[in-house]
């Protein structure tokens, strides 16, 4: 364990790892998403109350657990960069971050069409609705500083500390349906209870979060590939694989 954990902290050896990893990830992406995307927009009986609009569940759901969650990965990115000086985990930040803030834009993007069926407007300033925008405006700000300052390790330095702060949020966004009195509904998924919904409409629910997070993930590592043959251009294994190449 401790060896794959320095070879994944070494440029050189995330890049010859992940070429092994990535072509299984993308796969079961790719056959998770396809199976749960059919059997839920096909298949699935239908809402007894919202009808057919609630599959749009099978997108937002997805969305909105990847938004929070590649936020908490940015945070635990920026303390590795800051504590143990770490570049590969500087570089999946840089590349999850713009993926998370399009994740984000989804996920309020397909609630705002889901509300309008459902509670009759686009948008209400809902305690959940509202810390998920402050969350797209955090990504927003990440993503600005690193390109605001001459040299990338201080932009760098900046956005890891805005990620480290701005996690507050995510709390915040999981239990303001608790906290306060929203129209958003509680959440789909609890470890402690069972689903509300039945087994055919939840499983290919599950099969598309998966799938969500295995094309996270795959994407993540076709970026961080790329962002490290660029950042090491210099390097003399990266010339030595361009060349070869």
């Amino acid at each position: 364990m401790w060896r794959i954990i320095h070879q994944l902290g070494s440029p050189k050896g995330f890049y010859t790892l992940s070429a092994r990893l990535q072509p299984w990830v993308w796969a079961a992406a790719a056959l998770l998403m396809l199976i749960g995307g059919l059997w839920g927009l096909l298949y699935a009986p239908a809402d007894y109350q919202q009808g057919d609009s609630f599959r749009i569940i099978y997108v937002h759901v997805p969305a909105a657990f990847l938004a929070q969650s590649i936020f908490v990965g940015l945070a635990v990115a920026a303390v590795v960069f800051l504590v143990w000086k770490i570049k590969v985990a500087d570089m999946a930040a840089s590349v999850m971050a713009p993926f998370g803030a399009g994740m984000t834009f989804v996920a309020l993007f397909s609630g705002a069409v889901w509300g309008v069926p459902t509670w009759g407007t686009w948008w209400v300033w809902d305690a959940r609705l509202t810390s998920m925008l402050i969350l797209l405006f955090l990504y927003i700000g990440i993503i600005a500083l690193r390109g605001a300052y001459a040299h990338r390790d201080s932009g760098s330095r900046a956005a890891s500390v805005l990620a480290i702060v701005g996690v507050i949020n995510i709390p915040i966004i999981k239990y303001s349906v608790e906290w306060w009195n929203t129209l958003h509904q509680p959440a789909t998924f609890s470890i402690t209870e069972r689903p509300a919904m039945p087994a055919e409409m939840w499983l290919p629910l599950l099969l598309m979060v998966v799938g969500f997070y295995c094309f996270c993930i795959a994407l993540t590592l076709m970026r961080t590939r790329n962002e490290i043959l660029r950042r090491e251009s210099s390097k003399r294994w990266v010339r030595d694989l361009v060349r070869g190449q």
